[in-house]
């Protein structure tokens, strides 16, 4: 475990591309991480491009039929696991430390790891392109039709290992955020009153380790079967293809909250500092937190309403379904209080903010309009869902995460981004996100399926569709803004000093980059955002 006497670097230390091949520091780490999503990001949306090119008008043959399934496999695979999930825990391992005034992770070898995982099974699901075809059976791979019977080839069992790297790589990680924040606060730092970020990470990491190993046996089953000769997913050989179903989504619908709830804290942290207020509810922020963790665990066969489950089985997850938009309406409103009244400076990360407040409210809209039953059977497997499902995963995410580069960019860089470049990339990117998903609502009403290769003419989809890819479009050039203005600010961007926002908490406390040791002296806090209280000391109680 580290411990405060952090190894300063000194003669014969790693330089170099060395030193970032061997690096144990977290800060380093955090930037791997996010160089790395970022750039399994492109590949996602290089995937999203060809799927929207595909579908753009009716009857293309654009790419082949057996092509395109590989590529919406890979798309949803990618961003999911490769981009969202792993890309939250880079903020976390370059933040989390620096938040609660910690010199390190506690287990900086273990995160080493947990990177490393994470890039091996990003090569090993993208290597699958070239070794006889990619997974080609959907991002969930139900069975039986990842089956060997129905999946033959190598494809699939890529996707396992691929999927088994990195479930490795993200419970190591969330091993590591717990016993980093339990055991190396800085003193005074009580876990009541951690930064939101930090303890979104809390929340987030115990979901990752009561989830993970439900997927995780999903995968080994399939593997067997595929491989071995068992038949726990085969009806034929005396299993069942919905102990995949429920074990899927056991996991994944949890991951949901994983991939949103850190995007949740960085917003939570942007939002008082451009508000210049304390945040609004803090209590009732990071106890909602807690109960979308508690009711995440108990949703996920709201996706097999169709399976012919009882009535009181589907009653009881559509209730649980709409009860978990109660703690998130608690934040939204407590995220507008916090907003309320207060002298708002409208940069880059805080347009970002809002944007995620009012892409998800959509999404959540659409979220419990799909827990009602009759209407889930009617839009099941449309584009409806696809429309909600980036609504809160893409809208919920990476509107977060953009927040969160443009918000702590500067501390990680030492440099300020353009914030005319970065304002362009919002409002292209909030017009292109809207035009891409919004019209995938009515298409879904209208009859469209998802995951359909092509389409004939006359059915009212077509200008939905370009429409659709003309959106997918936009945002790829406003995440090409986004690249453009992040090189050129690191070479000669405005020099950001160590609080270019006036920021409340510890990692603004020291220098832009930090130091390898983080701090120079391990500081002492007392309240929720302690730079504000030391800047006010006769209102400690306000701060």
């Amino acid at each position: 475990m580290a411990t405060a006497s952090h190894t300063l670097p000194g003669a014969g230390a790693p330089t170099g591309l060395l030193s970032w091949l061997t690096t144990v520091d977290h800060k380093k780490i955090g930037i791997l991480y996010l160089y790395t999503t970022f750039f399994f990001f492109i590949i996602g949306g290089l995937e999203a491009l060809t799927v929207r090119t595909q579908l753009a008008w009716s009857n293309l043959k654009f790419i082949s039929a057996d092509l395109y399934n590989q590529v919406f496999t890979m798309h949803g695979t990618t961003m999911i696991f490769l981009v969202v999930v792993p890309i939250l825990a880079g903020f976390g391992n370059y933040f989390v430390p620096l938040l609660i005034g910690a010199r390190d992770m506690a287990f900086p070898k273990l995160n080493m790891l947990s990177y490393w995982l994470l890039l091996a099974g990003g090569i090993v699901l993208n290597a699958s392109f070239l070794l006889g075809g990619a997974p080609n059976a959907g991002w969930t791979s139900y069975a039986p039709l990842s089956t060997a019977v129905y999946s033959q080839g190598t494809s699939i069992d890529f996707w396992i290992i691929g999927l088994l790297l990195g479930g490795t790589s993200s419970t190591l990680g969330a091993i590591n955020f717990l016993v980093t924040t339990i055991t190396m606060r800085c003193p005074g730092m009580k876990m009541t009153e951690l930064p939101m970020f930090a303890w979104s990470m809390v929340v987030t990491s115990v979901m990752v380790l009561f989830s993970t190993p439900m997927i995780t046996v999903a995968l080994l089953l399939l593997f067997l079967d595929r491989n071995f000769g068992t038949v726990y997913f085969s009806v034929p050989g005396g299993g069942d293809p919905l102990i995949w179903q429920n074990l899927f989504w056991f996991y994944s619908h949890p991951a949901v909250y994983i991939m949103v709830l850190p995007a949740m804290g960085i917003i939570s942290e942007v939002l008082p500092v451009f508000s210049r207020k304390p945040l609004f509810g803090y209590q009732f922020i990071a106890w909602s937190s807690v109960f979308i963790m508690i009711l995440g665990f108990s949703v996920w066969a709201h996706h097999m309403f169709q399976v012919g489950s009882p009535l009181q089985v589907d009653t009881f997850f559509a209730t649980a379904s709409m009860i978990i938009a109660v703690p998130t309406g608690i934040k939204i409103f407590n995220w507008i209080g916090t907003m309320w009244g207060g002298a708002l400076k409208l940069t880059t990360a805080m347009l970002f903010a809002i944007g995620f407040i009012a892409m998800f409210v959509i999404g959540g809209i659409t979220g419990v309009s799909l827990a009602i039953v009759p209407i889930n059977w009617q839009v099941h497997d449309t584009y409806y869902v696809v429309g909600h499902l980036h609504y809160v995963l893409f809208g919920g995410s990476m509107f977060g995460i953009f927040s969160g580069l443009y918000y702590w960019g500067p501390k990680i860089t030492g440099r300020k981004l353009n914030e005319t470049l970065g304002k362009w990339h919002f409002w292209l990117h909030t017009l292109g996100f809207n035009l891409t998903f919004f019209g995938m609502h009515i298409l879904g009403l209208l009859g469209m399926p998802r995951r359909i290769y092509t389409y004939a003419s006359g059915q009212g989809w077509d200008v939905l569709n370009l429409i659709s890819t003309i959106g997918a479009f936009t945002i790829a050039f406003s995440v090409l803004l986004f690249i453009v203005n992040w090189f050129v600010s690191l070479r000669s961007g405005e020099v950001a000093g160590d609080d270019p926002w006036g920021g409340a908490t510890l990692e603004w406390a020291t220098s832009s980059p930090p130091p390898v040791h983080n701090f120079d002296k391990v500081p002492t806090v007392k309240g929720l955002n302690p730079l504000w209280a030391d800047a006010h000391p006769g209102e400690q109680s306000h701060y």
